[in-house]
């Protein structure tokens, strides 16, 4: 007898929950042992005739893989926030509906700002590397000392809903907050935190910089060497939203001037290679994307998005779709 439920490509595994939602829902071509790149998922999706696709950030679909979709595909759900890595319009040109998975990870992208805040801030990739040296010395008073956190001045670069969420928990550092946005936030929403209509303005009073916003061409390389240097030396810089919001060649040379003390870093131009020139310096505190990586989150979005796949399926309209 012959399958009849829907036809699902996956271009990687999910979590254990997640997984065997799919096994008992939906037709699967297989599971892939390695992440699928766009050539792989088009010659899959050309052999396996999906009616959706399940995948996430890191695989891209532009306007050309677009094209080389079958027909079939109904709807390609992202396993994430951004959709940087989609060419939207030309999906919704070709009557595909795009998904994403928003909400479901904010705590966890919020919660790995403060990790790499504080783990640059008091030097912890240095301190991990002289621990598997052998430590084997006595330290001196005034030797790797790092930064307190704790009562600093916090520039938030995107007060969405992570940038909330970090401004929530570095409440409970006694930090002073302040955001630049699009728009100002309602009182409620504020807390407290001071509104700069500019980037370039909050950014003098700025202890620690992290940023909270989505990339998009207007925002491609928005923190260079002239806003770099509009922060008081010795500042703290942190990226857990996207590489492409940075110019690299600006951000290193500040680490090497001392301009920055120190960064903390989830995210990168060239993903998963990103400019060597980084695990040169002592001062950055380096992790591979991982910002939504917890059980949790993760089984939460992958649920997310299979609820998206099956509304639409269904008929019904997806409980996230991205817009043009």
């Amino acid at each position: 007898m012959s399958d009849t439920r829907p036809r699902l490509l996956m271009t990687q595994r999910q979590t254990l929950p997640v997984m065997q939602r799919i096994e008992q829902s939906f037709n699967i071509s297989g599971v892939p042992e390695h992440k699928l790149t766009t050539r792989e998922l088009l010659d899959a999706a050309r052999a396996f005739q999906p009616q959706a696709i399940l995948f996430s950030t890191g695989l891209h679909l532009r306007h050309d893989d677009v094209a080389q979709l079958p027909d079939c595909v109904k709807i390609v759900a992202t396993v994430s926030v951004g959709t940087d890595h989609l060419d939207i319009a030309a999906l919704h040109a070709r009557g595909i509906i795009v998904t994403n998975t928003p909400d479901v990870l904010t705590d966890c992208n919020a919660d790995m700002a403060m990790l790499l805040m504080l783990a640059a801030a008091r030097r912890a990739g240095e301190y991990t590397t002289l621990m598997r040296q052998g430590w084997g010395r006595g330290l001196a008073m005034d030797e790797m000392l790092g930064t307190r956190i704790s009562g600093k001045r916090l520039g938030i670069v995107g007060m969405g809903r992570i940038g909330r969420g970090v401004a929530k928990r570095a409440r409970g550092f006694d930090m002073q907050v302040m955001y630049s946005n699009r728009r100002r936030l309602p009182a409620g929403q504020e807390e407290g935190a001071t509104y700069f209509s500019t980037v370039a303005d909050m950014l003098p009073h700025c202890d620690i910089l992290s940023l909270h916003l989505p990339a998009s061409p207007e925002t491609d390389g928005m923190i260079n060497a002239d806003l770099l240097g509009r922060l008081p030396r010795g500042a703290i810089f942190i990226n857990a939203a996207r590489g492409a919001l940075v110019d690299e060649d600006a951000l290193i040379a500040a680490l090497k001037s001392g301009q920055l003390a120190a960064a903390g870093l989830d995210v990168y131009r060239n993903e998963p290679n990103p400019d060597p020139r980084f695990l040169e310096l002592p001062n950055v505190f380096l992790t591979p994307h991982m910002g939504s990586a917890t059980t949790e989150t993760r089984s939460d979005m992958g649920m997310l998005a299979l609820d998206n796949v099956e509304a639409v399926l269904n008929g019904r309209a997806a409980l996230t779709p991205v817009k043009n």
